[in-house]
């Protein structure tokens, strides 16, 4: 006789039983809510994130502001002396990483271009402000002058309408300037057709 062999069930055919609670609790709350939400299968409204909170300045950091924002005057005000046109501040502080400020202005030739770069370099070191770099100078087209925390851009000014600078920060706010009559584009216009 032999014998016969039983097989014993191997754990992946074994079925376990999960113990069920005995007694269900009440929710309450926002998990009641959307219980309730599931079971009725209505859809749910995206949740919106809240936009990134700006992170206010320290107190050195908003002295060094203050501190950019007096060089950038500075150099629209030498600027405007040099008779430019069309002076544009743009506040950059949080959204570049090489500038706080950045001023924009237009000659009406390449040798106003040059007069006005140089008179902006004049006026900031007669403040003790001497630039980091200035390249284009001498061509009369566009001189851009790197100040660390200010970059002034003297363009010609249809040349400026070309590169159109602005629209590169658009998303950033601009500086309210008083700006002379005869510091307007079309006043400059005028300005040339009559000469």
């Amino acid at each position: 006789m032999t014998k016969k062999k039983t097989s014993k069930p191997t754990v992946k055919h074994r079925k376990t039983a999960r113990p069920q609670a005995a007694t269900k609790k009440k929710m309450t709350g926002r998990g009641a809510v959307r219980s309730r939400e599931v079971a009725n299968k209505r859809p749910t409204r995206p949740v919106r994130e809240a936009p990134p909170i700006l992170q206010a300045l320290r107190p050195g950091e908003e002295r060094e502001r203050r501190e950019s924002l007096a060089t950038a005057k500075a150099a629209i005000a030498a600027a405007l002396e040099k008779k430019a046109v069309e002076p544009v501040l743009i506040d950059v502080c949080g959204r570049s990483s090489y500038a706080d400020f950045i001023a924009v202005v237009s000659g009406r030739n390449d040798r106003q271009v040059d007069a006005i770069a140089d008179g902006v370099c004049e006026a900031l070191a007669a403040h003790g402000r001497h630039p980091l770099g200035r390249e284009g100078a001498r061509n009369g087209r566009w001189v851009l002058i790197d100040f660390g925390d200010v970059v002034v851009h003297v363009f010609y000014h249809p040349l400026r309408e070309v590169f159109d600078i602005e629209s590169l920060w658009i998303d950033a706010p601009r500086i309210k300037l008083r700006i002379p009559a005869e510091a307007r584009a079309n006043a400059a216009a005028g300005h040339d057709a009559s000469s």
